[in-house]
């Protein structure tokens, strides 16, 4: 936070100063009282299992400089105490008010699958004409997107925040907060089903990242996802569509994969430009023309943008890929949804110099009613699309083996099959540890929590 004090937060929560020095500056927020910068403000908020109001001693002790608090009513002592109704609320209240004190423009990123690696080629894209602050690690909730607002400094110059959501509403709070120039709606699946109960839930809240957007701001949408071709902006909105097809605005056309990248020609308002990716997936193709479009529609020389797509490798657990001893590793193990699982096995199919095709499957999470089918659809691909060695760990990824076994017919399928209970992540790895030899390519994907990439991480170790 710039020029912030004690007062400022007082009167953006509309709360009590119970002690201390109303004048004293602040420079950060943290809800951790193991992660203080300096001149922190402490939030301690109230969970289902822990109320961080205990650890304001703590916090104090490390390095804060003032605390809320919903639990006094008075207090002496010679940090400032701020009194609240609600610490979540009142953090809200924060970035409302530290939003409304920025000049840059913002950009904001949603959407089922893809939302990072998005927001990543986006901020790449423009730092070709802007100094760009992006959202931290995966700061995109109620409560990240507040803390993220409140770092942006005078010397950035735009910013390109993901905006999160896991049940209804929570991307209308988000959005109000964030109020952004421009959004981005990546596509929508199924993530999340669980809370929203179907794919027609889930497209009307993503479409209610518009809750924030601002009046005359651009509605960026995948001209590919079924579901939002013939979509358009709230009124006072534009929409620009981006994708493969005709009626994208931004359209990547001659697509092919070279060394498992993605080449191709961008077309944008007549201009054609050639784009190489240095990350792998055809599916990355979207997130490239959509960052492209943004950056278009921020000035940016679309030649230059292109250029600095090209220099972006991606981060950890996302496709990222390594060779150890011989053999390809393809860490995809940050999550997984029935499309992003297919991205990944894409990618594991495009390795034409790999001898033999491995892939380490787990189960998906938060699918819903249909969890089972999806799984099942995966091994239905498979079976089109086999591998060498299937691996799969958890009850649900047992589906997607049985799918691969019934939908091969006469046909060989899979060359074999192990199956690993959920848990066993040490049986899983002596199996693979023991299965692989140079010259092979492994994939892992699964969901976050199946932590398949302690394997990853213990096969790049070990190798």
């Amino acid at each position: 936070m710039e020029q912030m004090t004690v007062n400022d937060i007082v009167k953006a929560v509309g709360g009590q100063l119970l002690c201390g020095d109303g004048s004293l500056p602040l420079s950060h927020i943290s809800i951790d009282s193991r992660t203080m910068k300096g001149q922190d403000l402490f939030v301690p908020l109230v969970g289902e299992k822990v109320d961080a109001h205990r650890f304001i001693g703590q916090a104090f002790s490390v390095g804060a400089a003032a605390t809320l608090t919903s639990e006094h009513d008075s207090m002496e002592d010679s940090h400032p105490w701020i009194r609240v109704e609600d610490t979540k609320e009142a953090l809200q209240a924060i970035g409302t008010y530290y939003r409304n004190r920025l000049n840059l423009p913002l950009v904001g990123i949603t959407g089922s699958v893809g939302k990072t690696t998005t927001r990543e080629m986006i901020a790449a894209a423009l730092s070709a004409g802007y100094r760009v602050y992006r959202t931290p690690g995966n700061s995109n909730s109620q409560v990240g997107v507040p803390i993220t607002l409140s770092e942006i400094t005078a010397e950035d110059e735009i910013g390109v925040l993901e905006l999160g959501m896991s049940m209804p509403g929570e991307l209308t709070v988000i959005a109000r907060i964030a109020r952004v120039d421009m959004a981005v709606i990546t596509n929508v699946g199924i993530t999340h089903i669980e809370q929203l109960g179907s794919q027609e839930n889930i497209y009307r809240e993503k479409l209610t990242i518009q809750d924030g957007l601002k009046d005359g701001g651009i509605l960026f949408l995948n001209g590919d996802d079924p579901m939002l071709r013939e979509t358009t902006a709230k009124p006072g909105c534009s929409t620009v569509y981006y994708g493969t097809g005709e009626n994208s605005d931004y359209r990547a056309e001659d697509i092919r994969i070279e060394d498992g990248c993605p080449v191709f020609t961008a077309v944008c308002r007549g201009e054609r430009i050639l784009v190489r990716l240095a990350i792998m997936g055809r599916h990355n193709v979207l997130n490239a023309m959509v960052a492209l479009a943004v950056a278009d529609a921020c000035h940016v020389p679309l030649q230059q943008a292109a250029e600095k797509l090209g220099e972006f490798t991606g981060f950890q657990n996302r496709q990222q890929i390594y060779e150890r001893g011989g053999v390809t590793i393809i860490d995809d193990t940050y999550n997984a949804s029935p499309v992003s699982m297919i991205a990944g096995l894409e990618v594991l199919h495009s390795m034409k110099h790999a001898s033999r095709r491995i892939a380490v499957l787990a189960d998906m999470k938060e699918l819903g009613e249909d969890t089972l089918r999806y799984h099942y659809e995966i091994g239905q691909w498979l079976a089109e699309h086999p591998v060498d060695v299937l691996f799969t760990i958890g009850d649900l990824a047992l589906e997607i083996e049985r799918g691969a076994k019934e939908s091969s017919g006469n046909g060989a399928g899979c060359g074999a099959y192990f199956h690993f209970q959920d848990g066993d992540r040490d049986g899983l790895y002596e199996a693979l540890k023991q299965a692989m030899v140079p010259g092979d390519c492994v994939l892992l994907k699964g969901s976050n929590s199946m932590k398949l990439g302690e394997i990853s991480a213990r096969l790049l170790k070990d190798n």
